[in-house]
């Protein structure tokens, strides 16, 4: 008979807070930067997160694989929302149109798009609070400190020209994800 035990050991990591941005609070961080401020609640059972002046530490006293999964993850988070803080997270879209002239505005909060397949009735999407998007010709630009609302609402905008009932290998109008927070796609 095999007998198969945990082991239980304490895990700590530091994340390093670049100069210019203050992040204060314990299992609840605000970061403040240049470019705004961003707030999010770190809970989890026994993972700690405490913000001190030059270092965030995250630290497990009895850590299994799942608390060492959440810490790296939770450091991923908080570097993210530092970048954001400084330098805005950057999506670019691109519309493609071959069958129909497909023309894409911004209404206040909405962006809408207008004769897609020929469909006479537009297809409405609403842009959450902290994203900005410009449509510049057949180029559509997100930017958001949040890195998270940033790629929602970029595929958000890619999933409303979702073509249905139709040969994709001829249809393939819409309008599509060209680069991700700076990282081109391919």
């Amino acid at each position: 008979m095999l007998i198969v035990t945990k082991m239980k050991q304490e895990i700590e990591t530091t994340v390093e807070i670049p100069d210019g941005i203050q992040v204060t609070g314990k299992n609840d961080l605000t970061v403040k930067g240049p470019k705004g401020e961003l707030k999010r609640t770190f809970n989890f059972p026994g993972v700690q997160v405490v913000a001190g002046s030059k270092e965030i530490v995250i630290s497990a006293k009895k850590a299994t694989k799942r608390e060492k999964k959440i810490i790296y993850t939770y450091a991923a988070h908080l570097r993210n929302m530092m970048k954001g803080v400084q330098e805005p997270w950057v999506y670019k879209l691109k519309v493609c149109a071959s069958h129909f002239p497909m023309n894409v505005s911004m209404s206040g909060k909405d962006f809408i798009v207008k004769n897609f397949l020929g469909e006479k009735v537009p297809r409405k999407f609403t842009i959450k609070e902290g994203v900005t998007v410009k449509v510049d010709g057949k180029d559509v630009i997100v930017e958001s400190i949040d890195k998270e609302l940033a790629g929602n609402t970029a595929s958000e905008i890619e999933l409303i020209t979702t073509i249905r009932g139709r040969d994709l290998r001829v249809f393939q109008d819409g309008i599509y994800i060209t680069e991700k927070a700076g990282k081109p796609i391919k």
